[in-house]
């Protein structure tokens, strides 16, 4: 269906507002998703949802929340009937309550109260999931739904390279991942590592890699480049000296001739 949002731009939802039948049980599916390696995946939702007690002679069965739940597989195996619906083989991640509902003053006017939560869950393994929002008897608009997964992003720290590091499979996980140092540097101290964290964020450095012998850190650690000897320096401007004063006295020479 379609409607407004706040800012009275047009927005296409999902809608089911069956609050005068008992017993609603009501699934919303997605399609196969695959995990690309992540092990812990994040759900932001866009919904709105009705305020039950701005409905009349709605009765007490009437709900402002809906469930949300995810299904892994190696494959794209799902049916009509497969899997079940209902809580296992599903697994449910969360119960999702609106921070703002709105009325029938705002319905008049077709537009929604959009809120926005994110929840998380893992770990995952299998190639793929699916993820599905259970009605039990609300009046609610489900607006968007963006599935994502964090990873610390490859970066130069400490004179070493950290590749690209997904993020663990609980939001408190560390995931450690070994740099190599950069160019014409070598490690000291002890390995040298960063930690991943569950927001994809780079922590708790360990170690580090100098520049050689010869070379100096520039371009702010990044870069190892190779140091000028002085007395290469001098002994060049010698012989260019040198070169200028004898070129000189063969020109007075073919002057005077």
């Amino acid at each position: 269906m379609s409607g407004y949002d706040e800012n009275m731009n047009t927005i296409r939802t999902y809608q089911v507002c069956n609050v005068f039948e008992s017993s609603q049980n009501n699934w919303l599916r997605t399609k196969y998703i695959r995990r690309r390696g992540a092990h812990r995946i994040h759900v932001e939702m866009k919904f709105s949802v009705r305020d039950c007690s701005s409905i009349p002679n709605v009765p007490g069965s009437c709900k402002e929340t809906f469930n949300l739940y995810y299904f892994e597989s190696d494959f794209d195996s799902a049916t009509k009937t497969f899997p079940n619906w209902m809580e296992n083989p599903w697994m449910k991640v969360d119960t999702i309550a609106a921070d703002e509902s709105f009325s029938q003053v705002d319905l008049g006017g077709r537009v929604m109260k959009i809120n926005t939560e994110v929840r998380s869950f893992g770990p995952v393994s299998k190639n793929g999931f699916y993820l599905a929002f259970q009605d039990y008897g609300g009046c609610m608009s489900l607006i968007a739904v963006r599935v994502f997964y964090r990873k610390c992003p490859r970066v130069i720290q400490n004179g070493a390279v950290f590749q690209e590091t997904l993020s663990g499979a609980e939001s408190t996980s560390l995931v450690a991942a070994r740099g190599t140092c950069i160019t014409n540097a070598e490690e000291v101290d002890v390995p040298i590592k960063l930690y991943c964290n569950g927001d994809g964020e780079w922590l708790v450095p360990i170690g580090r890699c100098m520049c050689r012998p010869g070379y100096e850190s520039v371009e702010n650690g990044t870069v190892c480049r190779g140091n000028r000897s002085p007395s290469v320096s001098l002994r060049a401007l010698a012989s260019l000296l040198v070169g200028c004063a004898g070129g000189g006295k063969r020109d007075l020479q073919l002057g005077s001739a």
